[in-house]
C-alpha cells in the first residue's frame, strides 16, 4: 500500500519549500548562481542539506524553480507599471523604464537572471523570459500601428530587438556593480535600493526606445 502523506505533513513540506526559495532568492541576490549551492541553501533555510533534497532532486531543479519565481514577481511589477499608463508608447516605455529600474537597484539579482553563466536549463528559462518582455511590448506595438500612431512594422521583430538591446545595455553597469553586502536569513526579500546608475541609464533608455519605434520622441522638442 503506497504512503499516503498527511494534511499535517505536507503543509510542513510545503512550508518548509517556500522557505527553501526565499533562502534561495537571498543567496542569488547576494552571490548568484555560483552562490547558490545546495549546501548554502539549505544552511541560509535553517535545514540540513539531506532534508533540501525532498524538495529538490539537483542544483538545476532548484535555479529553474528559483528563476521561474523571481521572473513572475519582475513580470507582475512590469505589468502593473503598463496598466498605470495611457496610449501603446506610453506603455512599451513602461516596460523598458521599470524593466531598467529594477535591474539598476537589484543589480546582483539582475546579472544573475540576465547574463550570469549557468546551467543550461537556466538558459532555456532565460528565453521563455525575454519571449515573456517581448511580448509585452509587441502587443502594445501592434495596438500603437493599428491606430496610426507609429508607422508599418512587425510588432514581434521590433519588440525583440529592443529586448535584446536593453539587454545589451544593462549588462555592463550590472557586472560593474559592487555585490551587496550578505545579510541574514529574514523572512522575505529586502526591498531593492537605488543604484547610482540609474539617474542617467534609464531615462536613455526610455529615449532610445521611443526612437526605435519610428514615433517623436519628447525630448526631441
Amino acid at each position: 500500500m503506497a504512503y499516503r502523506r498527511t494534511p499535517a505533513v505536507q503543509a510542513r513540506l510545503d512550508t518548509q519549500r517556500e522557505a527553501v526559495l526565499q533562502a534561495a532568492a537571498l543567496l542569488l541576490a547576494e552571490r548568484g548562481y555560483g552562490g547558490c549551492t545546495m549546501a548554502a541553501v539549505a544552511d541560509r533555510a535553517g535545514i540540513a542539506t539531506g532534508s533540501l533534497y525532498q524538495h529538490f532532486a539537483n542544483k538545476a531543479e532548484l535555479s529553474v524553480q528559483l528563476f521561474r519565481r523571481v521572473v513572475t514577481r519582475e513580470m507582475a511589477a512590469v505589468n502593473a507599471a503598463v496598466a498605470l499608463r495611457e496610449g501603446p508608447r506610453q506603455r512599451v516605455a513602461a516596460v523598458v523604464e521599470t524593466f531598467a529600474a529594477r535591474a539598476l537597484r537589484a543589480p546582483r539579482l539582475a546579472y544573475a537572471l540576465l547574463v550570469e553563466p549557468a546551467d543550461t536549463v537556466v538558459d532555456s528559462e532565460r528565453l521563455v523570459f525575454r519571449r515573456a518582455f517581448r511580448d509585452v511590448i509587441a502587443t502594445e506595438i501592434a495596438a500603437a500601428v493599428a491606430s496610426g500612431e507609429l508607422p508599418e512594422q512587425d510588432p514581434v521583430l521590433t519588440a525583440a530587438a529592443l529586448v535584446g538591446a536593453v539587454g545589451e545595455a544593462l549588462a555592463g553597469p550590472l557586472a560593474a556593480a559592487p555585490a551587496p553586502e550578505p545579510t541574514a536569513a529574514p523572512a522575505r526579500t529586502a526591498a531593492p535600493t537605488k543604484s547610482a546608475g540609474t539617474t542617467d541609464v534609464v531615462p536613455a533608455l526610455v529615449s532610445f526606445t521611443l526612437r526605435a519605434l519610428g514615433g517623436r520622441d519628447d525630448s526631441d522638442a
